[in-house]
């Protein structure tokens, strides 16, 4: 039987404290994943996935990112990152947390999950640190366009000199997911999420989930996202490291597609060995939280099962 724990770490801002989840399986482990979670949600989501993982031989494990979760136990902190280079501050905690797995197990094979935001933060990590993932799964991500990137970037900029860093940025958020719901049938604003109304019910209630990030965050997010799109930070990947990309056709991050298949393709361009995709009819933003759950959880599995196996 899998047995879930927490613990912490000191951030590498030298002030936040970073909350850990994870689950051990029952025996001998064979593998880790480290989970990277989105914007306006916790790790605390993904105890089914966890569950599932560590079932499966697997040490789940992920971190509340600075602003989030249990990492933000101060209601100031909520949304927003540090006063500097929140993103890569972000990014190097999840650093720590791997440095930590690898030292308790050293030589598992290491998978990182990235969704959604976690999926930039984990597109950073892997350009950043490219020898440190062994395998690399990127869930509801995209890959906007550079004069999207730069606009959005420049209007981040200007809220936060104009109304504050650590003010929520409502017209941001409004910028950012505004549209999304244009393809539901807008039941509430958020049905973009998932196409299961109970799943769609569950975020709303969850109080650590929906809230508006600051306009730190979203401008540390957009300084993130121009960074992962440069072609010349994408070549600094390592080229032997095995990508999945899994998304949902009615996914509005992804583009409905369009996007994830860009960033497919730049990452193929870039010399990239072993990039896999698969997007799946229906489904929207968390798959995890989607009709499509029991599939990609077998999809992911089968993944990991064959590239740990190739690299043996």
């Amino acid at each position: 039987m899998s047995v879930f724990s927490d613990f912490t770490f000191p951030s590498s801002t030298g002030k936040n404290t970073i909350h850990v989840r994870r689950c051990d399986p029952d025996g001998e482990a064979r593998g880790i994943v480290q989970i990277a979670h989105g914007i306006a949600e916790h790790i605390g989501r993904y105890d089914d996935f966890m569950e599932f993982l560590a079932d499966n031989g697997f040490v789940a494990v992920g971190n509340d990112h600075l602003g989030h979760g249990k990492s933000a136990l101060d209601p100031g902190e909520r949304g927003f990152f540090c006063e500097e280079d929140g993103w890569n501050r972000a990014v190097d905690d999840m650093n720590i947390l791997h440095d930590i797995m690898r030292e308790e197990y050293p030589g598992l094979p290491y998978v990182f999950f990235g969704h959604s935001m976690g999926s930039f933060l984990t597109r950073t990590y892997m350009i950043r640190y490219a020898d440190a993932p062994g395998l690399a799964i990127l869930c509801g991500t995209g890959h906007q366009p550079k004069p999207a990137v730069s606009s959005g970037l420049a209007v981040a900029e200007v809220s936060v000199r104009t109304a504050g860093a650590r003010k929520p940025g409502k017209a941001l958020n409004d910028i950012a997911f505004g549209s999304y719901n244009k393809r539901t049938d807008n039941r509430t604003p958020v049905d973009w999420i998932s196409s299961i109304p109970e799943e769609v019910d569950k975020y709303i209630a969850d109080p650590d989930c929906g809230f508006i990030a600051t306009n730190g965050l979203f401008r540390d997010m957009m300084s993130g996202i121009k960074f992962i799109t440069d072609p010349a930070n994408i070549a600094l990947m390592n080229k032997e490291l095995p990508v999945l990309f899994v998304s949902g056709w009615e996914d509005p991050v992804g583009e409905y597609g369009k996007g994830v298949k860009r960033a497919f393709t730049e990452f193929c361009r870039a010399g990239m060995k072993n990039v896999h995709i698969k997007l799946y009819p229906g489904a929207r933003h968390e798959l995890l939280h989607d009709i499509c759950r029991e599939e990609t959880l077998n999809d992911i599995l089968a993944w990991i099962d064959k590239n740990i196996a190739a690299d043996a």
